[in-house]
């Protein structure tokens, strides 16, 4: 497959691919009849081989995507690919036991207890392969933040080469990456990436990011079609710059995540080789101007929006 300008900022996140349920519009016709474990991984492997053609060398997991480490770590191990950037999160613990209708599926803590168990079942599954492991759904008021001992034992991960870093979500974003930046341990920044939820209609992290990113962080933007809504139930503004371009939906919303020049890489959430190929659009695509702009919504409605989600 050709290479094209542009993909070497864009990564895959396995949210979507590693878990029966998630709450992304659009999956449900994109992945296998029936979820079985099997049926799944052969799925991811589908993308992550997709992906790694065009060019995408960034692939992004979570202890709580379900089997999505251990899907990954099988792949990884029958490509014997070398040049892949591998990144994870400790923090949320996957619940559903592989059950769509589950009523919980999964639990978030960061303490050192949940930090020490989870790294070590990354670690098993992963080992050297791991680059970057990070606070998964960081807030202003995580408990981490008052915690010495799991901060120290986060930064000794660096002595093993790894960077450390945090997602964040909610309305309050923004503060989240300013206190998160703020952080040292031994005279040191704690930090060295941020990955936040970024997209036309919730841009409130924006001027965070940039300080992040201006400050040395490595930006990762999630969530860049908000959950499928972009790409699923676009507004009209969306759909008419897509139809000019021959494009998607997705990729003109990826496409404005992409125009953000402190977005070092966009993560994609395709669960299947079909929407893949439509995101890879994006780079293709040069928005006109601040057209997008008008979409942006009030952070609080944006997440109560997201929490009615259903995960499916």
């Amino acid at each position: 497959m050709l290479r094209e300008r542009g993909l070497e900022r864009l990564g895959l996140g396995l949210a979507a691919l590693g878990r029966p349920a998630y709450i992304n519009l659009g999956r449900q016709g994109a992945l296998p009849g029936v979820r079985t474990v099997p049926a799944m991984r052969a799925a991811a492997w589908k993308v992550l081989d997709e992906a790694y053609a065009a060019g995408i060398r960034w692939v992004d997991t979570a202890r709580s995507y379900g089997r999505a480490e251990e899907f990954l770590a099988g792949w990884l191990a029958d490509r014997e690919h070398p040049d892949i950037v591998v990144s994870s999160k400790w923090g949320y613990a996957y619940t559903a036991d592989w059950r769509p209708d589950a009523q919980v599926h999964e639990v978030k803590e960061h303490t050192l207890a949940r930090f020490e168990q989870q790294w070590a079942e990354t670690e098993e599954l992963l080992g050297d392969r791991l680059a970057v492991y990070q606070v998964h759904s960081l807030t202003a008021d995580s408990p981490l933040f008052n915690d010495p001992l799991l901060q120290q034992s986060l930064f000794e991960l660096t002595d093993r080469g790894l960077r450390i870093g945090f997602s964040t979500t909610g309305p309050a974003q923004a503060d989240t990456i300013r206190r998160a930046m703020a952080l040292t341990v031994n005279g040191e920044p704690l930090f060295s990436t941020v990955q936040s939820t970024w997209n036309v209609l919730e841009t409130s992290a924006g001027p965070a990011l940039a300080e992040a990113h201006e400050a040395g962080l490595h930006v990762l933007v999630k969530e860049a079609l908000a959950n499928g809504r972009l790409a699923v139930e676009p507004p009209p503004e969306v759909l008419g710059i897509a139809e000019g371009a021959g494009v998607g939906a997705d990729a003109v919303a990826l496409a404005a995540a992409l125009a953000q020049p402190w977005a070092d890489t966009v993560l994609l959430g395709a669960a299947s080789p079909a929407q893949l190929r439509a995101n890879l659009a994006a780079v293709r695509v040069t928005l006109p101007g601040d057209a997008l702009a008008q979409l942006a919504t009030e952070p609080g409605r944006y997440w109560g929006r997201r929490a009615e989600l259903a995960w499916n």
